[in-house]
């Protein structure tokens, strides 16, 4: 999901009424439901920037560890086959819902009701009577996935935050390449967390999306500055990889399947995307575009970073820079960056649960269960960090449980209950289970591995805690 923010004109259209029942809500998310925008539409150009804003996040700065846990060779080779299978399930998911609405003449269907109204039509009875758990289960995968994503920000913020405190008297003009040293941290990187956990609260207190926007201009701003300054370092002195391993264990290369379908997220958004066009039939040519750079840029980032760093590359590619005041700025940027954007990731879970849970009691007392929720939410993700304090097991652990599904298996899955009865081919058939079987292993073994290196002691040199370096 997009470290750049999700200011979309889509959001300014879709939440508007705070007073619906679970299953009403349910389908109110941001990224759901969105109006058509006729004349006051996106421009190509707008599209383009959207679509890239919500494939880039923080996912694209674990890569380079991702890289190192495939191999030199089957690292960028399988992160262009996730991408390029990753863009395929968006096309699936485009054409499923172009003819549920041609089929029940509306004018968009978003992906919940996507996968609700294939499951109506659907031969199996047990199915057609419980279809809509099908927008259920949509809207609880993409509410795990944000408050996933928000964990992870607090991991990154706090692991970079305390780098930069910490190494702060030891800070110079010159920049060198980092050394790591075996210390002990000065504060542990749980106190760093609960030290952003009131200004987070007092951010997502903020309800209104123009306000917000604003907040995900400034991420802009920063994210470009900090990764023009990233590339500009990993490019310089890239050491002859003879010594990195073509191919890495196939235990690692697990945790490398959840953080490289992690980074490829944005398949809640091309529905939404394309339905605000000015011109929606000129998105496909908008997607493959956007597309193309994100993969581009991924394995470009993920390559030269492990290349660069080798054996000592860290969770986030920001832990590796050099300990001089430009590169500590790059951190900084990035953190506002993600502070800023926070609250516009928090927005979609939270205008899920809120609404429910203000309908539940009195007009008197719905201010403060609103800021309640939002507090104790905010609280939930900032536990979650403290309990699993590793930035890339956390990132891995996301996409393995939630993003393959939404980006791999359901839409695999929505073509064949769709056009099954419709003639389909044998070959789009045998391709959409490969593609649902191919989720559902990376699904089920990379939680697994996740969760069985969460389980281990803690090996400093491959955790993301920081320590002191010089």
């Amino acid at each position: 999901m997009s470290l750049l923010g999700r200011d979309y004109n889509s959001e300014l259209n879709s939440l508007d009424n705070r007073s619906q029942s679970p299953s009403e809500s349910s389908s109110s998310i941001t990224s759901e439901n969105v109006h058509p925008a006729g004349e006051a539409g996106l421009s190509m150009m707008q599209t383009l920037i959207h679509l890239l804003k919500c494939n880039i996040g923080t996912g694209l700065l674990g890569l380079p560890l991702a890289i190192k846990n495939a191999g030199l060779l089957v690292g960028p080779v399988s992160l262009l086959a996730i991408g390029v299978l990753t863009v395929h399930c968006m096309v699936i998911l485009l054409n499923c819902a172009q003819h549920l609405s041609q089929r029940l003449q509306k004018t968009f269907v978003n992906y919940g009701e996507a996968t609700m109204y294939s499951l109506e039509t659907c031969p199996n009875t047990w199915l057609r009577t419980h279809a809509v758990w099908g927008r259920y289960t949509v809207s609880f995968l993409l509410i795990i996935t944000q408050l996933g994503f928000c964990s992870v920000y607090f991991m990154f913020m706090a692991d970079n935050l305390q780098q930069m405190v910490e190494e702060a008297h030891v800070t110079s003009n010159i920049c060198q390449p980092r050394e790591i040293l075996a210390l002990t941290p000065i504060l542990d990187i749980r106190f760093y967390m609960l030290t952003i956990l009131p200004f987070l609260i007092l951010l997502v207190f903020i309800q209104n999306l123009k306000v917000l926007s604003i907040f995900s201009t400034l991420a802009n701003i920063t994210t470009v500055g900090s990764m023009a300054l990233i590339f500009e370092y990993i490019m310089q002195g890239i050491p002859y990889p003879s010594n990195l391993p073509l191919m890495a264990n196939w235990k690692t290369f697990l945790l490398f399947f959840g953080t490289a379908i992690f980074t490829f997220e944005g398949v809640g958004m091309v529905l939404p995307l394309k339905n605000q066009m000015k011109h929606p039939q000129q998105f496909s040519f908008v997607l493959y575009l956007g597309m193309s750079i994100v993969i581009i840029l991924y394995i470009f980032l993920g390559t030269l970073g492990y290349m660069k760093f080798g054996s000592d590359t860290q969770a986030s590619i920001t832990l590796n820079l050099p300990n001089c005041w430009l590169y500590q700025s790059v951190k900084l940027m990035y953190s506002i960056g993600i502070f800023f954007t926070y609250a516009l990731q928090f927005h979609v879970p939270a205008e899920i649960i809120i609404p429910f849970a203000v309908s539940q009691v009195s007009e008197s007392w719905a201010l403060f269960v609103d800021l309640s929720v939002r507090s104790g939410l905010v609280c939930l993700t900032c536990v979650s960090a403290i309990l699993i304090p590793r930035l890339d097991l956390v990132i891995s652990l996301v996409g393995s449980v939630s993003s393959s599904a939404l980006a791999l298996i359901i839409p695999a899955l929505l073509e064949i209950v769709i056009f099954y009865s419709e003639d389909m081919s044998c070959v789009t058939l045998a391709k959409d289970i490969m593609i649902s079987i191919l989720g559902l292993l990376g699904c089920i073994f990379g939680t697994y591995q996740a969760l069985y290196e969460l389980t281990q002691p803690i090996n400093h040199s491959m955790a993301n805690s920081t320590g002191v370096y010089a």
